[in-house]
């Protein structure tokens, strides 16, 4: 069986082809950096526009790259929600029309659903069993799950302020970093001192597997200040590293605190935000020192891509899920 899989969450048109056995044949995506960089960040209306233009030739790059044609595709797929609205809309209706017009089978995939599954992309042998605990962890998303099965998943914990790249990017606007900011912290933190500076880290009640990192943004913002107001240098590079520590600590630990209270032995994480190294390198440290096996995803499939939904609407058509052409996208999660 082929699939095809669509994903226009955000700001980026993804397209995948795969075949039922998990191997993904072709996987494109267009980025639209240039477009809003300029705006220092995400503008809807034109992240939709640019999606409308940009639907068929990622799509038909990815059936080239896989080559194969329309007329081979058996199943078709596309992110659901959360997202912006109107870019969910260009790739979840393009997906539907799709499926009308060929008489297949179209399913809509939660795109948290995908994070969440896209380490089963891997070799067989660097894939996890079920159950595991899974961090989702991204400009949009800070959240905690089990994951029982390919299609059940219970929240153990979420943000109850800014999600973890959010933070990233609002600490890079207050450096003046430019747009994509979370990088370019991350970048110079490996130039600077993590230990320099003591931002606090949120832990909330004890046990609580919920995140904050709002206070976290507002010491950053104070401390930038200060060094302004007094004419001192503001050592960027330290900013950066002693923020980026300061995340990285309560990512862990909590993601631990909650493997430990869902009883599972197996840690993945999944986001944009797990393609950063730190958080790589000291989660997989802490899991081996408590006993747990880490998995982490390629980052191309930490980043928003549509092979990692094509895999998750391939679970939900096997489960008997599918949409109809009146099935609208949402910008929440129900997952969340």
């Amino acid at each position: 069986m082929f699939i095809l899989a669509i994903e226009t969450s955000c700001d980026d048109t993804a397209a995948a082809v795969l075949e039922a056995d998990r191997r993904v044949l072709a996987s494109v995506v267009s980025s639209q950096f240039e477009v809003h960089a300029q705006f220092g960040g995400i503008v809807p209306e034109l992240a939709s526009r640019c999606h409308i233009e940009a639907i068929w030739p990622v799509v038909n790059q990815a059936l080239t790259d896989a080559g194969v044609s329309l007329q081979d595709i058996e199943l078709i797929t596309a992110t659901r929600g959360p997202g912006l609205v109107g870019s969910l809309l260009v790739g979840f209706t393009f997906a539907k029309a799709v499926a009308l017009v060929r008489q297949i089978p179209c399913t809509g995939v939660d795109h948290l659903a995908g994070h969440l599954l896209a380490i089963l992309l891997e070799k067989e042998e660097q894939r996890p069993t079920f159950p595991y605990t899974a961090l989702v962890v991204s400009g949009g998303n800070t959240s905690l799950f089990a994951v029982d099965s390919t299609t059940e998943f219970r929240l153990l914990g979420r943000t109850r302020d800014d999600a973890a790249g959010e933070a990233f990017d609002k600490v890079a606007k207050l450096l003046d970093l430019g747009y994509p900011g979370g990088p370019t912290v991350s970048r110079l933190a490996k130039q600077g001192d993590a230990d320099a500076i003591s931002f606090p880290r949120a832990w909330l009640a004890k046990d609580s597997l919920d995140f904050s990192f709002s206070g976290l943004k507002t010491s950053v913002a104070n401390y930038v200040n200060q060094c302004r107001q007094k004419d001192r240098p503001v050592p960027t590079e330290d900013i950066c590293a002693s923020f980026e520590q300061a995340v990285v600590d309560v990512l862990v630990e909590k993601t631990l605190c909650a493997a430990e209270q869902a009883g599972h032995q197996q840690v993945v994480i999944g986001g944009g935000v797990a393609a950063n190294n730190k958080l790589r390198q000291q989660l997989k440290a802490r899991c081996a020192e408590a006993g747990f096996r880490c998995f982490t995803p390629s980052p191309e499939y930490c980043t928003d891509n549509a092979a990692m939904i094509g895999l998750a609407g391939y679970f939900q058509f096997i489960a008997g899920s599918t949409v109809g052409p009146d099935t609208d996208a949402f910008s929440r999660s129900p997952l969340n």
